[in-house]
């Protein structure tokens, strides 16, 4: 019997010219980056039409060349579920993205399988199996793997080519294959998986902020972000969130008043990491005021206006489920509320392609007032109103 795991060059070179020729393989990752701010690839898995293989890339010597050319082959789909974060990993190890790639969670939800649907779902659903997931938070980076740990990471992508193999034939029977190309190329552009370090301050929440001291977080937050890619360490190893929300409030100009944070440490206000908290403190306090940012506040409904948002809710589920699509991927809450505040004019993605066939337009219709739900035993339809 092979060996199931791939510890070598030669034996992956062979493997993946064995792949070259295929129509589709099926790839899934395990990583560990609890200690660190970058993930550390721990193994690939990869499934072909009649094999499936664990790389190693943890294994002394190992060259992952082979397999990186086998993911970037034009040829050959490359299947995952919830990509995502393989992705992610991927733009940091090879000089290219896969391609061309297949998402089966997105697929899942073009089909009508429910928002962001798990893979134990559809292997159940789709491929009659269970999936043992309770080797999930193992230790990747440890050797020698256990049997269990092989069982598990190679189980996610043999079952994979089943639930490929399905929601492939069913978006060819429903003429949905377009759809996913809009999220196919969020995931297959560089720019999804390099934040803007300058950005990072959106992820912090803080209550009624002013402009001032956004402009002070943003500093603080993009030094952190840059100091824990630098040293390699997750970002509340370099200072938690609390102490650089109090640093942001409280502005402090010298190391005495730096040594007040609460969590911060005197050896740390005194170090280097001191020094380059209170410059960013200085380049906060420098922006001019009209270049602060604007907290990001959700804008506010008109008087009145909730009972047609809430229609055009009613309306979203039902083409949703006519069209076999999960709501998430046509519309989010945010973007009926903007159809209901400012119909033709919103810039939202529902009034736009494939989404404005499903639901956009008929939303428009129902705000103008030119068509009404009505029930229909236990359905509902959409009944055009006449002129006066």
């Amino acid at each position: 019997m092979p060996e199931r795991v791939i510890t070598d060059t030669p034996a992956l070179v062979a493997f993946c010219r064995r792949l070259a020729d295929a129509e589709f393989i099926t790839v899934d990752t395990e990583f560990m980056r609890e200690k660190t701010y970058w993930p550390r690839l721990c193994l690939v898995q990869v499934g072909g039409p009649d094999e499936a293989r664990a790389v190693d890339a943890l294994a002394d010597g190992i060259d992952l060349a082979p397999l990186f050319d086998l993911l970037a082959n034009p040829n050959v789909l490359k299947v995952f579920h919830a990509a995502r974060q393989d992705m992610e990993i991927f733009a940091l190890s090879m000089d290219r993205l896969p391609a061309p790639l297949f998402d089966t969670q997105v697929a899942a939800m073009v089909c009508g399988f429910g928002d962001s649907v798990g893979y134990e779902t559809l292997v159940a659903k789709l491929a009659k199996a269970r999936v043992d997931k309770s080797s999930r938070f193992t230790d990747w980076s440890l050797r020698p793997l256990s049997q269990r740990q092989i069982d598990y990471a190679l189980g996610d992508v043999t079952h994979l080519r089943v639930v490929y193999e399905k929601l492939a034939r069913k978006l060819a029977a429903n003429g949905h294959e377009s759809w996913l190309g809009e999220e196919m190329a969020l995931l297959n552009s560089p720019e999804t998986y390099a934040p803007d370090p300058m950005l990072a301050f959106r992820r912090l929440k803080v209550r009624n902020p002013s402009r001032r001291t956004l402009a002070l977080l943003r500093e603080l937050a993009a030094w952190r972000e840059l100091e824990a890619r630098r040293v390699d360490v997750p970002r509340n190893r370099v200072l938690r969130d609390e102490a650089l929300l109090e640093i942001a409030h409280h502005a402090p100009t010298t190391v005495d008043d730096l040594k007040r944070t609460r969590g911060l440490g005197r050896r740390m206000a005194e170090g280097p990491a001191g020094q380059a908290i209170l410059e960013a403190v200085r380049r906060g306090q420098a922006v001019p005021d009209a270049d602060c940012p604007r907290p990001q506040s959700k804008p506010g409904l008109p008087r009145g206006l909730g009972p047609v948002v809430d229609l055009l809710k009613v309306l979203l589920k039902m083409k949703c489920e006519e069209n076999q699509v999960a709501q998430k991927l046509v519309a989010s809450a945010a973007d009926v509320e903007r159809i209901a505040a400012d119909g033709e004019t919103a810039d939202v993605p529902a009034l736009r392609g494939w989404r404005r066939e499903v639901f956009g337009d008929d939303a428009l219709r129902l705000r103008g007032g030119a068509t009404a739900l009505a029930a229909d035993g236990k359905r509902l339809k959409l009944v055009t109103l006449g002129s006066d």
